[in-house]
C-alpha cells in the first residue's frame, strides 16, 4: 500500500512540475521584435514572424547586417517558401517546446535564398563582391542576410536565374539526399515518385532521371504535362488510378505524399525494394500533415520487421550538396519548375498559396 501511494503521489508531483513548467515557459516565451521595432540606423526590409500564425508575418524595417570575417554579406534577389518554413511559423503544439511556447524564439522567415555577394569577411576566400550565389540559411526572406561562406552557399550557375536558384536549398537537397543516400538510387531502377508536381518532387523526378533511372511519377491531371516535360518516362494520374493496384513493381519509391498503408506500398516494391518516405516538409501544412508523419514514423518502425525498408528521414543542408545541385543545373539536367511568384510584400499570401496544397513546383518571392 505504501508503494502505491509513493507512485501516486510521485506522478502526481511530476504532472504538477510538468504543468508548472509548461505554464512559465509560455509566460515568459518572449523574441527579438520589439528590439527589432526601433528605428534602425541603415534600415532593410525583412519578413518577420513576431507571433505565430501564417498571417502574422510582417514586412518590416530592420538594421543592415554586417558579416563578421568568415561571413558574405548577400543583397537577396529571390528566395523561397517551403512547407518546413509554414510549419515553423504556425507553431504546432508538438514543436513549441523547441521553437518558443507562447511566441516564436527565431523571428526570421525563409531558408532558400539567391543573390550578388556585396561584401565579404576579412577571412573569406572562396567568393568576392560581385559574385552570383544561391544556398539557404534562416531569415532568407529579407533584402539582405549574412551567411557563413563555409556553410550552405555556393556560385550560382550562369544558365539558371535568380529565381530559379532561390527555389532549390530545402527541396533540391531533400531530393537529392533521399534518392541518393536513402534511397541508393542506380542507373536502370524503376523508380516511382509518388507527388512528383509538387516542389521536392520536380527536383526528385529530374535527379532521379539523371541518376539513369526508369521514373513513373504521381500526381493530379492538371499536372501530366508538367511532369511530362521535366523528364517523367510514364505518369499516373491519381484521380483515375491507384498506383498501388497496378502490376508494376518499383526498385524505389519516393513517397512525398504518404496516402498510402504500408501493405499497398510494400505490395508494388521488389523483393528488398525500398521506399523513402518525405520529411517533415513533404508532408504539407494542412491540419492532418501531423497524421501522416506519425504514420511515416510508424511505416519505417514496422518495415524493420520485414525485407523492404521504409526509411523516413529530414534533409540536412550541405554545401557539398548544393554543388551537386549546380553542377547538374550547369549541365541542364535539372532546371528548376517555379509555379508563382510574389513580391516581398506579398509573402503571406506566397504562403497562402502553398498551404493550398497545389502548387506546381515552388513557390517564389522576388525582390527587386
Amino acid at each position: 500500500m505504501t508503494i502505491k501511494r509513493v507512485l501516486k503521489w510521485s506522478t502526481l508531483l511530476v504532472l504538477v512540475g510538468l504543468v508548472v513548467w509548461l505554464l512559465i515557459a509560455y509566460w515568459t516565451s518572449t523574441n527579438d521584435c520589439q528590439r527589432n521595432a526601433a528605428t534602425p540606423n541603415n534600415p532593410v526590409k525583412a519578413i518577420l514572424s513576431c507571433e505565430y500564425g501564417a498571417g502574422n508575418l510582417k514586412l518590416q524595417e530592420i538594421e543592415k547586417p554586417t558579416p563578421n570575417d568568415n561571413e558574405v554579406l548577400v543583397r537577396v534577389r529571390a528566395a523561397s517558401v517551403n512547407p518546413v518554413d509554414g510549419h515553423l511559423i504556425r507553431g504546432g503544439w508538438l514543436m513549441r517546446p523547441m521553437s518558443g511556447m507562447r511566441k516564436p524564439k527565431n523571428t526570421r522567415f525563409g531558408t532558400d535564398f539567391a543573390g550578388v555577394v556585396e561584401a565579404v569577411g576579412k577571412n573569406v576566400t572562396d567568393f568576392k563582391r560581385g559574385d552570383e550565389v544561391f544556398g539557404a540559411k534562416n531569415g532568407a526572406v529579407a533584402e539582405y542576410i549574412c551567411v557563413k561562406a563555409d556553410r550552405a552557399i555556393v556560385i550560382k550557375p550562369s544558365n539558371i536565374t535568380f529565381e530559379q536558384a532561390g527555389s532549390v536549398g530545402v527541396a533540391g537537397v531533400t531530393a537529392l539526399q533521399g534518392l541518393r543516400d536513402k534511397g541508393r538510387i542506380q542507373a536502370g531502377q524503376k523508380v516511382l515518385i509518388n507527388g512528383a508536381s509538387g516542389g521536392v518532387g520536380t527536383f526528385a523526378v529530374q535527379i532521379a532521371k539523371a541518376f539513369g533511372a526508369d521514373v513513373t511519377a504521381v500526381c493530379s491531371t492538371r499536372n501530366v504535362d508538367l511532369v511530362k516535360s521535366i523528364g517523367a518516362d510514364h505518369v499516373i494520374d491519381y484521380s483515375k488510378e491507384d498506383f498501388t493496384t497496378r502490376p508494376e513493381r518499383y526498385d524505389l519509391i519516393f513517397d512525398l505524399v504518404g496516402n498510402h498503408s504500408l501493405g499497398e506500398r510494400k505490395r508494388v516494391l521488389i523483393p528488398n525494394g525500398i521506399c523513402v518516405l518525405g520529411g517533415i516538409g513533404g508532408a504539407g501544412l494542412h491540419p492532418g500533415s501531423w497524421g501522416r508523419i506519425l504514420g511515416n514514423f510508424k511505416s519505417a518502425f514496422l518495415s524493420k520487421f520485414g525485407n523492404q525498408p521504409f526509411i523516413f528521414y529530414i534533409a540536412k543542408l550541405s554545401k557539398d550538396d548544393l554543388n551537386v545541385l549546380r553542377d547538374l543545373m550547369q549541365s541542364g539536367k535539372v532546371s528548376p519548375a517555379i509555379d508563382r511568384t510574389y513580391k516581398l510584400n506579398q509573402t503571406v499570401d506566397a504562403v497562402r498559396y502553398m498551404e493550398e496544397g497545389h502548387a506546381r513546383g515552388k513557390v517564389v518571392v522576388t525582390l527587386d
